[in-house]
């Protein structure tokens, strides 16, 4: 089994798989065969109540399958108030689960899957926006928020040489006892990662790290050696890995699920991360939760390293597939 992270728990150790809510917190994502996955395209089968439903219905599996970590952001449409009534409605205290979110995006797409070209989160990384968001997170998460992060931390923001924004982020570490963090995305993540390390201000890192997509694994080596923690998202590429006939043909030999092969690929690596699960229906996460039991196994042997071979693609590619990816 994965080692247990540091986000400890009562009653028992965390698993270091984690369920991200970006695709069960509003009606539309980017991930490939979201019409499947969701059963239907209609609108009333992504309202807001249904997609609550379907959130809770997800949570209820993670937590009944033992996973305790718990990842949304103030753009992942009503994540947070999806999370924020399911633990009320669970009576689970603070201890009994650790729960992330993020700030720095706003949720602009109104419930739309089809925005007639608008983009569906805007960027701001001010002051301003941090002190507004940091209100409006803990009005939906209370006492159960652990982790607070930068969301899409890049050097092009200039967030990472704010002091002001670092200021407050120090400040409300020592005030709320959050852990702080960022999360990176694009082909900047490793030089973002190396400047956040040089401000001693963050207790984690979040990036996209994959098969496909292994550009920064030395800086989130470097991350992890200097004591923080580090979460990968994105680990099926929005579902691009699964269209590889290297992991498939791998997988049958294995006789295991080609996502559980990828994401077990990733809690292998030296930088011990705690993996998200994007699922959306309780099977999804179920044959997720496989990884756990193939990580060991892929330390093992020449697999891991075949896999990582054949499998990397040029991160430039890669961003710009990702960038021309539909919301469905």
């Amino acid at each position: 089994m994965a080692k247990p992270c540091f986000f400890e728990v009562a009653g028992a150790p965390t698993p270091r798989l984690g369920l991200g809510l970006a695709a069960l917190g509003r009606p539309g994502y980017i991930n490939l065969g979201r019409v499947e996955d969701l059963g239907s395209a209609d609108p009333a089968e992504r309202s807001v109540e249904a997609m609550q439903r379907r959130a809770w219905e997800v949570l209820d599996e993670a937590w009944r399958l033992g996973l305790r970590y718990f990842d949304c952001a103030r753009s992942y449409g009503h994540s947070e108030e999806f999370l924020g009534a399911w633990l009320r409605q669970k009576e689970l205290l603070k201890e009994d689960v650790a729960v992330g979110s993020k700030w720095g995006y706003r949720y602009t797409a109104d419930w739309r899957v089809d925005t007639a070209g608008e983009p569906h989160e805007v960027k701001d990384h001010s002051l301003a926006h941090l002190e507004s968001q940091e209100k409006e997170t803990q009005s939906f998460l209370g006492d159960h928020l652990r982790l607070y992060q930068i969301h899409s931390a890049t050097l092009e923001s200039g967030v990472l040489e704010n002091q002001e924004v670092l200021n407050r982020l120090k400040a409300l570490r020592e005030e709320k006892g959050w852990k702080i963090g960022l999360s990176l995305s694009g082909v900047g993540q490793s030089k973002a990662l190396a400047k956040a390390l040089q401000t001693g201000v963050f207790d984690s890192v979040q990036a996209t790290w994959n098969l496909m997509e292994q550009s920064c694994g030395a800086t989130l080596k470097e991350a992890h050696d200097a004591g923080l923690e580090v979460i990968i998202k994105e680990g099926m590429a929005n579902g691009r890995i699964l269209q590889r006939p290297e992991l498939l043909e791998v997988a049958e030999k294995m006789k295991v699920a080609p996502d559980a092969l990828a994401l077990a690929a990733i809690m292998a690596q030296p930088f011990e991360p705690m993996v998200l699960s994007g699922a959306v229906t309780s099977q999804q996460l179920r044959s997720n939760l496989r990884a756990l039991e193939l990580c060991d196994q892929l330390k093992d042997g020449d697999v891991l390293t075949s896999l990582m071979t054949q499998l990397q693609t040029d991160p430039d590619a890669y961003w710009k597939e990702r960038s021309g990816l539909t919301w469905n």
